[in-house]
């Protein structure tokens, strides 16, 4: 009875399934007071041969409790194709009406290979944040992820070690050395279990100081010195790839001394009275100085006697001879006279072969020297730059000195290195002065007046006189950067006497689609143009020309062309070949050139195989996004390899007000058709956010190796998600496809505000004047060399001893060679900006004349 009037009640449900392989999985139910029990799947009713059903009866209240199951096979599950996942219930019958259970799911389960994102390798400071990203494998059902360390797993929550169990990603706040080591991202569920790549993770440790030694004692006994102390780079030692400590590792300090005092004699007393032995007494005292801190007692006796009865007496005192020291002063006489003797016989001897001019000390005469401060090597843009200008650094340079007027000075004032320049007039001087007009403290454009001057700066202007006064006015375009690495020199004697031009110099950067037809030849330098067309000049200019090939001969074919009226561009010589026309000396980095003409020139190449390669400079820059005030800009730069071109990059982005994050580098890229590829990596995701599909940029082949006259650019755009986040920590990769990359490390902890000084890198061709050889020792130099003579002292000489010794031909065809080669070498020289090579040069050719003799 009590069964008829009870609906049934299910005491077990179907459950969801998964079917593994090829394993089919049953489903159960059971239900009291039940008659009838039938499954029905995806909305139709199972066939009853495929249940299976039995009936027993419960222990304790004694009614029947009737159980059936069911089997679902893989090939049901995958040939049912229907909104939702398949399913199954159950449908229980009695005397009252029916019941049914619950809908279970059954699904294929499955774990995919691949994870959608692998763990980074990453290398962060000690206590550091570490942040390995892991996103494992599509699967059903979805899989469990645990991290390993160098195989065993880790556990979460000790020792500042977390786990986001929403994304995976393993967090570890503040980084220890023991937190060194493999990292592997484990994804597993009822198929399988899979393992990610392994990640590895270096905790670093930059070098810190050691507190400092005591001072040493002073380094002499006497007077000033210095004392010394140091440290040592051990608190802690660089571990794992850390930075070295910066500074120095010792200091030195003046220190003075307290002087032994030697003893010195006072005066003698007066003299004793006469004594029965005939004789007189006196004596003195050491006590003018006294003897202190260690002196000298006082040489000589304290007391003296002597005869006191003009010899009456029989006491009676010897007399030496001074028979001894005439005989030497005499001798010394008779030496000097032959030494002065012999000495002018041998300057006579010498004086027909110049060895007057071979004295390298003549190459001194009429210089004075200067100093100035030079910082070191950081460079004055990068964010939070570690390394501070050493003041204590100087750098001393010989030049002929030349400041008559009050614009000098005003010249020499401080100016930012990008700032625009105002026009300048230089005085009327004198032919016979020697001056430069320098701009800028860091003199970046030089003028070398009297028939000479160096032109380094981009629009330069100057009206040019050898009559008795001299006229000049230098104008800068402020649009143009500064430092270009381009250079002329106008010899003393170029333009002949009272006669005036007005000379310019402009850069302009090409497109190498205009140079040739195939492409097969892309310009190497910027076009660089001097003028006016009619200048007449008796001697050649030297130019030099910064270039971007990485130069050898057997990857490249290196040309100087110029442009003609009709805008084609002509070959004039190839750098390999000789010619009576024209000079070309090609160096790792600049290109001097002896021209006769004025006009627009430009190094060209053509690669021979897909190993020539284009240096390039890589820079990265940033900024704050100006419309989003948790936005932050990184601008990356691929420019060539020449100081034009970064420039050019530099004064955009102090427009903009960005700054370098990290210190430029150089990248071969080879002639090999491949791209060039830049992506940002290891962002740290949980602080910044970066726009999707914007972490790999590309350009092609041809944008980086033939495209000149925009700097190739690209950005990445990231947001911070709050104003606390002042970190910023991430890489920036460049590399060639196939070729080599570069990576720019970018780790600063305070990206706002940005390091704002602007001081100007000083180089070894600035300073109050640019470098040149004085007039009257080049003027004797080309009258020794220029006319042969029986002992081979001529200008080939000359040539050679200057490493100047190829195409030989075209000196040969110079009124005056000797003038033209110390042309040539003053334009490779700068840079250093002294005479010691040349010095050297002119004393080891006058030792191999004095070797014939």
């Amino acid at each position: 009875v009590l069964q008829s009037e009870t609906l049934p009640r299910f005491l077990q449900e179907p459950v969801d399934a998964y079917i593994i392989k090829s394993n089919p999985i049953k489903l159960r139910c059971q239900a009291q007071p039940a008659l009838q029990i039938f499954f029905k799947c995806n909305g139709e009713w199972v066939h009853q041969s495929q249940h299976m059903s039995q009936e027993h009866a419960d222990v304790v209240t004694g009614l029947k409790i009737r159980e059936v199951m069911i089997n679902i096979s893989r090939q049901q599950v995958e040939d049912f194709h229907g909104p939702e996942d398949y399913w199954c219930l159950c449908v229980a019958w009695s005397h009252l009406g029916t019941s049914k259970s619950r809908k279970a799911s059954v699904r294929i389960a499955y774990l995919r290979k691949n994870f959608e994102q692998d763990p980074q390798g990453t290398e962060v400071p000690l206590d550091g944040m570490i942040v390995l990203h892991c996103r494992p494998p599509e699967g059903v059902p979805v899989a469990e992820v645990e991290w390993l360390k160098n195989d065993e797993p880790l556990s979460f929550g000790d020792d500042g070690m977390s786990n986001t169990r929403g994304d995976h990603d393993l967090i570890i706040s503040e980084a220890r050395l023991s937190d060194s080591g493999n990292y592997t991202c484990a994804a597993s569920n009822i198929v399988a279990k899979r393992r990610s790549a392994t990640a590895v993770v270096v905790v670093y440790v930059n070098g810190g100081w050691s507190s400092w030694t005591g001072w040493s004692p002073c380094s002499v006994h006497c007077g000033r010195g210095v004392q010394k102390r140091s440290r040592t780079c051990t608190n802690p030692a660089p571990l794992n790839g850390g930075a070295f400590c910066e500074g120095t590792p010792s200091q030195k300090s003046p220190c003075n001394t307290v002087c032994p005092v030697d003893g010195g004699w006072g005066e003698w007393s007066e003299w004793s009275v006469c004594s029965s032995d005939c004789e007189r007494q006196r004596s003195r005292e050491c006590t003018a100085p006294e003897p202190k801190h260690g002196g000298r007692l006082c040489d000589g006796v304290a007391a003296a006697a002597e005869n006191c009865t003009g010899g009456l007496c029989t006491q009676s005192v010897e007399r030496t001879s001074d028979v001894a020291l005439y005989s030497g002063l005499a001798a010394g006489v008779v030496t000097m006279v032959m030494l002065i003797i012999a000495v002018t016989l041998y300057r006579r001897s010498q004086s027909e072969y110049g060895v007057d001019v071979i004295d390298s000390s003549a190459l001194t005469g009429g210089f004075q020297s200067f100093s100035f401060k030079t910082s070191r090597q950081a460079n004055p843009l990068l964010i939070n730059s570690s390394m501070q200008p050493d003041l204590t650094v100087s750098r001393t340079y010989t030049s002929p000195m030349c400041f008559q007027d009050s614009i000098d000075k005003e010249i020499m004032a401080e100016h930012s290195l990008l700032d625009p320049l105002p026009d300048l007039k230089a005085k009327e001087l004198t032919a016979e002065q020697v001056c430069r007009v320098c701009v800028c403290a860091c003199v970046r454009a030089c003028v070398h007046m009297s028939g000479c001057f160096l032109i380094s700066s981009l629009s330069l202007s100057l009206s040019l006189s050898l009559s008795l006064s001299l006229s000049l006015s230098l104008s800068l375009s402020p649009s143009l950067p500064l430092s270009a690495g381009i250079s002329l020199l106008v010899p003393h004697g170029g333009i002949a006497e009272d006669t005036t031009w007005e000379m310019y110099m402009s850069i302009n950067q090409e497109d190498s689609s205009a140079m040739s037809e195939d492409g097969s030849e892309i310009f190497l330098s910027p076009a660089v143009t001097y003028g006016p067309p009619g200048l007449d000049l008796s001697c050649p200019t030297a130019m030099t020309v910064a270039h971007c090939a990485e130069v050898s001969a057997e990857n490249w074919t290196i040309r100087l062309k110029r442009q003609t009226q009709d805008n084609k561009w002509e070959e004039v010589m190839s750098v390999d070949e000789e010619s009576t026309s024209c000079y070309c000396l090609l160096e790792a980095q600049r290109c001097h050139v002896l021209l006769g003409q004025p006009g627009r020139y430009a190094l060209v190449g053509e690669a021979l195989n897909q190993e020539a390669a284009k240096r390039l400079r890589l820079a990265v820059f940033g900024g704050l996004d100006s419309s989003n005030s948790l936005g932050f800009t990184i601008r990356v730069y691929c420019v060539e390899d020449t100081p034009h071109s970064f420039q050019e990059v530099a004064v955009g982005e102090r427009s903009r007000g960005g700054r370098l994050l990290e210190e430029p580098k150089i990248m071969l890229f080879r002639g090999n058709t491949f791209s060039l590829q830049v992506s940002i990596q290891d962002v740290p995701r949980l602080l910044w956010s970066i726009k999707p599909f914007n972490t790999c940029q590309e350009f092609s082949f041809s944008q980086v190796w033939a495209g000149n006259q925009c700097p190739l650019q690209c950005a990445f755009s990231l947001e911070r998600y709050s104003h606390s986040s002042s970190q910023l920590s991430c890489k920036i990769s460049i590399r060639q496809v196939a070729g080599e990359e570069q990576i720019l490390q970018i780790y600063t902890s305070g990206v706002v505000p940005f390091f704002t000084q602007s001081d100007c890198t000083v180089t070894s061709q600035t300073g109050s004047r640019a470098f040149k050889i004085p007039l009257s020792i080049r003027q004797r130099i080309t009258a020794t060399f220029d006319a042969a003579n029986s002992n081979g002292k001529d200008w080939q000489l000359l040539a050679q001893k200057l490493h100047i010794d190829r195409n030989l031909c075209y000196f040969a065809c110079q009124e005056s060679p000797s003038s033209v080669i110390l042309s040539l070498w003053e334009a490779q020289h700068q840079d250093p900006g002294d005479l010691d090579s040349l010095a050297s040069a002119l004393e080891e050719i006058g030792k191999v004349q004095g070797d014939c003799y």
